[in-house]
């Protein structure tokens, strides 16, 4: 029998700052709340928006660039999968609870901040992060001419169908 699929995707902005925590080993746990917003129109043409807010935990080395990275307001891509917890309060009520617990995630938005109020650090911006130092790979059989302007796609499509080795 196959296996089944529990597989959740994500993309809205915090509600608040990460929670982050240690357990006793030392490993972070973070925790957000990420609001997720979608527009659709109703029966008289109006727009009507809908704003769901997800409880997100990442754990180990995600959970720590989590908590130093994300802020208020920060935008993120998640993935990871959904789950359901029953437990006992303080009061002696069982509680249910529903949290994403994320296995992959993708800051987005400018450095300036992440997108959204808030989003500043108090530890300082990060550096810059610099991209690898691009290789010009000449072409057989054709004389040496300046770099093509990128395409429309925004890639360079300057080598020769015989360039392709299959």
């Amino acid at each position: 029998m196959a296996r089944g699929i529990n597989k959740v995707i994500l993309v809205g902005n915090l509600g608040n700052d990460p929670d982050t925590k240690y357990t006793q080993a030392g490993m972070a746990v973070t925790r957000i709340s990420l609001a997720t917003t979608s527009v659709r129109k109703d029966r008289e043409g109006n727009s009507q928006e809908r704003t769901e807010w997800h409880r997100v935990v990442f754990f180990g080395k995600l959970g720590e660039i989590a908590g130093e990275y994300l802020r208020k307001g920060s935008q993120v891509y998640v993935e990871g999968e959904i789950r359901y917890d029953k437990y006992t309060g303080q009061d002696g009520q069982e509680r249910y609870s529903t949290d994403i617990v994320a296995n992959e995630m993708q800051m987005l938005g400018g450095r300036g901040g992440g997108g959204g109020e808030g989003g500043g650090s108090d530890r300082g911006e990060r550096p810059p992060r610099s991209a690898p130092p691009r290789r010009e790979y000449p072409q057989r059989n054709a004389p040496a001419a300046a770099p093509a302007e990128p395409a429309a796609g925004g890639f360079n499509d300057d080598f020769a169908d015989d360039d392709i080795p299959f």
